[in-house]
This record gives C-alpha cells, sequence and structure tokens, in this order.
C-alpha cells in the first residue's frame, strides 16, 4: 500500500471516529430515499428493516463482549434476560459459551 492510500485510510479510520452513530445511519437512509426515488419503487417495513439492522450487531457485539453471558449481556443492553433471548432466536444469533472461549 502506498503510503497516499494509507494516509486515506487513516483520514476515513479518523472521521469515521468523529461522526456519530446518528449521522452514519442518517447518511445511509439518504441514500436508500434516494436509491428509492431514482428507482420509482416503494419500500415496505422500512422501520423493522431498519432496527434489524442495527439491532442484531448490537446483540452480537454485546454477547462477544460478555462471552455469551446472556445474563450480562441483557443487562448492559437495559433489557431482560428473556427478551434477550427471544431476539437471539429471531435472529438465529449462534452463541459462544465460556467454555468454547477459552
Amino acid at each position: 500500500m502506498s503510503a497516499t492510500a494509507a494516509s486515506a485510510d487513516n483520514l476515513l479510520v479518523a472521521n469515521l471516529q468523529t461522526v456519530s452513530l446518528e449521522k452514519l445511519v442518517k447518511s445511509k437512509l439518504e441514500v436508500l430515499f434516494q436509491q428509492r426515488e431514482e428507482a420509482q419503487v416503494d419500500l415496505e417495513n422500512l422501520h423493522q428493516i431498519v432496527l434489524e439492522q442495527v439491532e442484531r450487531p448490537l446483540i452480537e457485539l454485546a454477547l462477544r463482549v460478555y462471552n455469551g453471558n446472556q445474563v450480562r449481556t441483557a443487562r448492559m443492553l437495559g433489557i431482560n434476560r428473556n427478551t434477550l433471548k427471544k431476539k437471539i432466536d429471531t435472529y438465529r444469533i449462534k452463541v459462544r459459551n465460556k467454555a468454547e472461549a477459552t
């Protein structure tokens, strides 16, 4: 990789660290709405799709932080453990248990 390319990568990473999640999501949604307009199609269930695309990686990463411990993950996310379990099942998330982590 050239020095210029490496500098560009560092700028991109630095910029991502200063941009809020809200702004990143808004930017992505603006692109989606523009594409919808250009293609002249209606979007359906967009609210549910957006929630799933944010919620699934959030749960996966939180589970990874706590090595699959659902009680601690649920506490971190501010949801009931039974709700977390339901979401794990709904999204078909594979939970790594403590024995697999070692």
